[in-house]
């Protein structure tokens, strides 16, 4: 069995019913903000921070089976008897190989553009741009992007990148991810889940444009999670919950009251 790290947490909501959320690579836990706001009336919402992000504890390995067990073991620490997960991108992936692990304390998840599949790599221009950033020179934000910019085009993806900006205890911006390990892991984090096939309630939701979701899968999705629903929601792409919030939370909340057991 891996052994877990203790993960950073915010926690919010006054519901018996617990639902965690779980931020994709180059995340954090306010990446989901909007959707534990929308959850809150009706839950316990625990947003978390993956190994090698935001708060949480650092790691020189980013497999799977051990960021699955870092949440198995959030959930006992905290007496979780029963959890949903709603996990976006890499933390889709964490959910899917929670599931396929046989993880007693969930009760069904949603993914959230991801598909239980090996990537190839395709965050060259990200990792390259995050690693050129020369913190000396960086007074501000906007000195931040400029210099992210001669490597991300892209103007939202530059500025959920930079939402891991900080000031650390010298009063230098630095970074709150572990950009050389996840670099060095990088290999881990693009394989696919495994496991045995899982019968619990579950969730995928495609961004329109996204291929990260692609026919392809379908067979394997349906093979892998039988007990599946499947939303797709048009005009958005990878970062479909933050592109059109309020149909994607709408989504999450109407599966998670309909389909799990609670």
């Amino acid at each position: 069995m891996p052994t877990p790290v203790e993960l950073f947490s915010q926690v919010s909501g006054d519901g018996e019913r617990t639902v965690v959320l779980v931020h994709g690579l180059f995340g954090m836990s306010d990446n989901l903000g909007q959707l534990a706001k929308a959850l809150e009336d009706s839950y316990r919402v625990h947003r978390l921070d993956l190994r090698n992000h935001g708060r949480s504890a650092r790691s020189d390995s980013m497999a799977l089976t051990e960021m699955a067990a870092d949440i198995e073991n959030y959930l006992d620490i905290n007496q979780i008897d029963n959890a949903a997960i709603v996990g976006h991108s890499l933390g889709g992936k964490v959910a899917m190989q929670l599931a396929l692990q046989g993880c007693s304390r969930l009760i069904g998840f949603a993914v959230a553009d991801i598909a239980p599949v090996q990537y190839p790599p395709h965050h060259e221009g990200i990792l390259a741009g995050l690693n050129s950033l020369q913190f000396d020179s960086i007074g501000n934000r906007a000195d931040a992007d400029r210099q992210l910019a001669e490597y991300v085009d892209e103007v939202g993806v530059r500025q959920f990148l930079l939402k891991n900006l900080y000031r650390n205890e010298h009063k230098q911006f630095a970074l709150r991810m572990n950009l050389q390990t996840i670099v060095a892991c990088y290999p881990q984090i693009m394989q696919a889940p495994e496991g045995q096939p899982c019968q619990l309630p579950t969730l995928f939701i495609k961004g329109q444009n996204s291929d990260y979701i692609t026919a392809e899968h379908t067979d394997l999705i349906k093979q892998l999670f039988p007990n599946l629903h499947f939303k797709m929601i048009n005009g958005t792409g990878h970062w479909l919950h933050a592109e059109k919030p309020e149909i994607f939370n709408r989504i999450v909340q109407q599966f998670l009251d309909a389909h799990i057991g609670w």
